[in-house]
């Protein structure tokens, strides 16, 4: 699908105060996407598509934001990069043989390799890289400021270069190649690892003697006197009262 009028993608250009990992604001501004876009002025034919795509989102404006009038001052992003920048400064010596403009998004962006695999790793994303970004003309009027703006697209790395403003090294940079061995605890003076299982000894200490079971004091068994039970009394002598005799478990008269 071919871009709107308005949009156009860069040639290879070089990327500075690149934000496009995470958004970044100012104080009082909000938080944005973006990235500063340095276009060699030997690139003549983006510098043409990017005059294009502003006329362009200039007669937009008239139509649906300017209400039908063109202002006679038109803010544009682009800067001469051996110029100065708006606010009097010079710009930095990157600028030099280049113009410049800066390219936001609310939204976060797609970031790709000349594969168009997206790029993950966020080290791989810094100020000084080589890209190509695709970018949205449109007119803005803000509190009587009328004038065109640039939305930041995709952004297609296409080269690493000199990092711009400095880069904070990899791990790999910093502390070199993995190691293959494990690393030994470090030797301190005055210092033996305690044998695994056994309690550190502290010294001044003697060490603690073994559990014993505890020692509980003996008490005499109690002795008590023979209980005396009284005698039960003997059982009365059964009479047989037809004999008059004894009766010794017999029977009756007999």
């Amino acid at each position: 699908m071919a871009l709107k009028p308005t949009t156009i993608t860069t040639g290879n250009v070089r990327l500075s105060y690149v934000h496009l990992t995470r958004p970044f604001a100012r104080e009082g501004q909000e938080p944005r996407y973006s990235v500063t876009i340095l276009l060699p002025k030997s690139d003549v034919a983006t510098k043409q598509r990017i005059d294009a795509a502003i006329e362009a989102a200039i007669q937009e404006g008239v139509s649906k934001v300017w209400n039908g009038v063109r202002p006679p001052q038109i803010k544009t992003p682009i800067y001469d990069g051996d110029g100065v920048r708006p606010n009097g400064e010079q710009f930095g010596p990157e600028c030099k043989g280049h113009w410049v403009f800066t390219a936001s998004s609310r939204d976060p962006v797609d970031i790709v390799d000349l594969n168009l695999n997206q790029i993950i790793n966020p080290t791989e994303i810094y100020s000084g890289m080589f890209a190509k970004v695709c970018v949205n003309f449109f007119a803005f009027n803000r509190n009587g400021n009328r004038g065109i703006g640039a939305g930041l697209g995709p952004v297609q790395k296409v080269a690493d270069g000199e990092p711009l403003g400095g880069r904070a090294p990899t791990a790999e940079e910093a502390f070199g190649a993995a190691q293959v061995t494990q690393p030994t605890s470090p030797a301190y003076p005055g210092y033996s690892p305690t044998p695994t299982g056994q309690p550190p000894a502290y010294p001044g200490y003697p060490p603690a003697p073994a559990e014993q079971p505890p020692v509980y004091p003996s008490y005499p068994t109690p002795t008590y006197p023979p209980q005396a039970y009284p005698r039960q009394p003997a059982a009365p002598v059964q009479i047989d009262p037809i004999t008059g005799k004894p009766l010794q478990g017999g029977i009756m008269g007999l």
